[in-house]
Protein backbone atom coordinates (compact mmCIF):
# COMPACT_ATOMS: atom_id res chain seq x y z
CA UNK A 1 0.00 0.00 0.00
CA UNK A 2 1.14 3.51 -0.59
CA UNK A 3 -0.10 6.52 1.23
CA UNK A 4 -0.43 9.92 -0.12
CA UNK A 5 -0.56 13.68 1.27
CA UNK A 6 -1.39 16.52 -0.22
CA UNK A 7 -0.44 20.13 1.16
CA UNK A 8 0.15 23.67 -0.47
CA UNK A 9 -3.66 24.65 -1.52
CA UNK A 10 -4.92 27.80 -0.76
CA UNK A 11 -6.31 31.03 -2.02
CA UNK A 12 -4.67 32.72 -4.72
CA UNK A 13 -5.10 35.78 -7.45
CA UNK A 14 -5.26 35.15 -10.78
CA UNK A 15 -1.36 35.54 -12.05
CA UNK A 16 -0.39 34.04 -9.28
CA UNK A 17 1.21 30.73 -8.60
CA UNK A 18 1.04 28.30 -5.52
CA UNK A 19 2.96 25.25 -5.57
CA UNK A 20 1.83 21.55 -4.17
CA UNK A 21 3.17 18.74 -2.35
CA UNK A 22 2.30 15.35 -2.54
CA UNK A 23 4.27 12.82 -0.42
CA UNK A 24 4.25 9.22 -0.51
CA UNK A 25 4.83 7.11 2.29
CA UNK A 26 4.45 3.13 2.52
CA UNK A 27 5.68 0.64 -0.52
CA UNK A 28 7.09 3.86 -2.68
CA UNK A 29 8.85 1.15 -4.37
CA UNK A 30 6.32 0.07 -5.84
CA UNK A 31 5.55 3.00 -7.84
CA UNK A 32 5.43 3.70 -11.03
CA UNK A 33 3.80 6.40 -12.41
CA UNK A 34 2.17 9.66 -10.55
CA UNK A 35 -0.53 12.47 -11.45
CA UNK A 36 -2.61 15.13 -10.53
CA UNK A 37 -5.92 15.54 -11.30
CA UNK A 38 -8.54 18.05 -10.51
CA UNK A 39 -12.06 18.36 -9.78
CA UNK A 40 -14.42 21.54 -9.94
CA UNK A 41 -17.77 21.29 -8.44
CA UNK A 42 -20.15 19.54 -10.91
CA UNK A 43 -16.99 18.65 -13.70
CA UNK A 44 -15.71 15.06 -13.60
CA UNK A 45 -12.00 14.93 -12.38
CA UNK A 46 -9.77 16.22 -15.14
CA UNK A 47 -5.89 15.06 -15.71
CA UNK A 48 -3.74 18.04 -15.28
CA UNK A 49 0.15 15.89 -15.57
CA UNK A 50 2.02 13.06 -14.64
CA UNK A 51 5.61 11.96 -13.73
CA UNK A 52 6.75 8.71 -14.35
CA UNK A 53 8.38 8.39 -11.34
CA UNK A 54 11.57 6.03 -12.80
CA UNK A 55 13.07 8.52 -15.37
CA UNK A 56 11.52 11.56 -14.46
CA UNK A 57 9.45 12.19 -17.83
CA UNK A 58 6.49 14.51 -17.56
CA UNK A 59 3.16 14.54 -19.65
CA UNK A 60 0.84 17.30 -19.03
CA UNK A 61 -3.19 18.51 -20.23
CA UNK A 62 -3.10 20.84 -22.77
CA UNK A 63 -4.97 23.43 -20.33
CA UNK A 64 -2.15 23.82 -18.13
CA UNK A 65 0.70 23.13 -19.95
CA UNK A 66 3.56 25.72 -20.21
CA UNK A 67 1.90 27.13 -16.88
CA UNK A 68 2.39 23.57 -14.20
CA UNK A 69 4.98 21.87 -14.01
CA UNK A 70 5.41 18.26 -11.98
CA UNK A 71 8.99 17.61 -10.49
CA UNK A 72 9.74 15.04 -8.03
CA UNK A 73 12.50 14.53 -5.10
CA UNK A 74 12.94 10.82 -5.08
CA UNK A 75 15.02 11.35 -1.38
CA UNK A 76 12.34 12.38 0.45
CA UNK A 77 9.46 10.59 -1.86
CA UNK A 78 7.80 13.37 -3.16
CA UNK A 79 6.18 15.16 -6.20
CA UNK A 80 5.90 18.58 -7.01
CA UNK A 81 3.28 20.18 -9.12
CA UNK A 82 4.55 24.33 -9.47
CA UNK A 83 1.43 26.16 -10.96
CA UNK A 84 2.38 30.11 -12.74
CA UNK A 85 -0.47 32.09 -14.33
CA UNK A 86 -3.14 30.71 -12.21
CA UNK A 87 -6.47 31.32 -14.15
CA UNK A 88 -9.88 31.23 -11.91
CA UNK A 89 -10.62 28.09 -14.14
CA UNK A 90 -8.01 26.58 -12.38
CA UNK A 91 -10.22 26.33 -9.19
CA UNK A 92 -10.73 22.93 -8.05
CA UNK A 93 -9.57 20.35 -5.96
CA UNK A 94 -6.30 19.11 -6.54
CA UNK A 95 -5.62 14.90 -6.02
CA UNK A 96 -2.40 13.20 -5.66
CA UNK A 97 -1.99 9.47 -7.25
CA UNK A 98 -0.12 6.97 -7.62
CA UNK A 99 0.08 3.76 -10.14
CA UNK A 100 1.79 0.07 -8.73
CA UNK A 101 2.08 -0.77 -13.08
CA UNK A 102 3.07 1.18 -15.83
CA UNK A 103 -0.10 1.67 -17.79
CA UNK A 104 -1.06 3.25 -20.94
CA UNK A 105 -3.36 6.02 -20.56
CA UNK A 106 -2.01 8.61 -17.85
CA UNK A 107 -4.24 10.23 -18.19
CA UNK A 108 -7.36 8.18 -17.19
CA UNK A 109 -8.10 8.32 -13.31
CA UNK A 110 -9.30 4.40 -13.63
CA UNK A 111 -5.31 3.43 -14.28
CA UNK A 112 -3.90 4.68 -11.00
CA UNK A 113 -4.21 2.49 -7.53
CA UNK A 114 -3.52 5.00 -4.96
CA UNK A 115 -4.85 8.80 -4.20
CA UNK A 116 -4.25 11.92 -1.37
CA UNK A 117 -7.43 12.71 0.08
CA UNK A 118 -7.38 16.38 -2.45
CA UNK A 119 -6.44 20.13 -1.62
CA UNK A 120 -7.96 23.04 -2.28
CA UNK A 121 -6.96 25.82 -4.82
CA UNK A 122 -8.92 28.87 -5.35
CA UNK A 123 -7.98 31.49 -7.83
CA UNK A 124 -9.55 34.48 -7.42
CA UNK A 125 -10.37 37.12 -10.09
Amino acid sequence: QVQLVESGGGLVQAGGSLRLSCAASGRTSSMADMGWFRQAPGKEREFVGAIRWSSGSTYYADSVKGRFTISRDNAKNTVYLQMNSLKPEDTAVYYCTASRIYRYGLDSPGNYDYWGQGTQVTVSS
